[in-house]
């Protein structure tokens, strides 16, 4: 089996959430929508913030969306041509904001054990050191979402490089995917890895790689068929001006 095939990702979880929707709502939906919540949480964050919410206010309207999406029997009625995850998302996240812009405060959501791990400190202090900008609330949950899609692409393969006692190695070439370094300094690398020069160059161009399949599996997680996943990578990437 080819090493593409060994770490495929899952390609259907939005596909199992838009099936579930047309019937029954099964567990295994549940868990591919929390799943992709608990991913994708902070662009929608940053999206209400930028609509003039406070930090606790935000967070309520925030996690009370995600427990309305959750808990409903049928959670979704999604436009199954459209078929991405990020157009439903926000655009269910409006009809919400509309349904409780009546209310003066956003309902405080207590008891039980949280349906999913949102960590709105961070989520706080991540939204703080945004950039100011002039940016409308779409256009930063586009931008956010873009980032979110990068972010978990490095995670997974970075659990891929630590699970094969690689984290060295990734922790090092990792600035080469993400713009922050040159792919041409190898001779002070190759040193400080006790490589050779040639070995390293090897390596960095598999990273590179499997970086673009990683990044490929992630967007497909958000859509409906693969033949979706070229249009959205080029969408996302087009907003970070890559």
């Amino acid at each position: 089996m080819s090493a593409v095939g060994r770490h495929r990702f899952p390609s259907t979880r939005w596909s199992i959430v838009l099936e579930a929707s047309r019937g029954d709502s099964s567990e295994a939906a549940r868990e591919a929508l929390a799943t992709l919540c608990e991913i994708y949480w902070y662009p929608l964050y940053a999206y209400v913030r930028r609509r003039g919410y406070d930090a606790e206010d935000a967070r309520d309207l925030t996690q009370g969306f995600f427990m309305r999406l959750l808990e409903r029997e049928r959670p979704l009625r999604p436009q199954r041509d459209r078929g991405l995850f990020r157009s439903y998302l926000l655009g269910a996240l409006k009809h919400y904001l509309a349904d409780e812009q009546d209310r003066r405060h956003a309902r405080k959501r207590g008891g039980g054990s949280p349906l999913l791990r949102l960590d709105f400190a961070e989520g706080a202090n991540r939204y703080r050191q945004e950039p100011a900008d002039a940016q409308t609330p779409e256009s930063i949950y586009e931008r956010r979402w873009a980032l979110a899609v990068l972010e978990a692409a490095l995670r997974r393969l970075e659990e891929e490089y630590e699970r094969r006692g690689r984290a060295d190695l990734f922790h090092n070439l990792k600035p080469t995917l993400v713009g922050e370094g040159r792919r041409g300094d190898y001779a002070t690398l190759s040193r400080a890895l006790s490589m050779s020069e040639e070995a390293l160059k090897v390596a960095a161009h598999r990273l590179r790689r499997r970086y673009r399949e990683v990044l490929r599996a992630v967007v497909g997680r958000t859509v409906v068929t693969p033949s979706q996943i070229d249009d959205e990578l080029r969408h996302l990437l087009k907003i970070l001006g890559a």
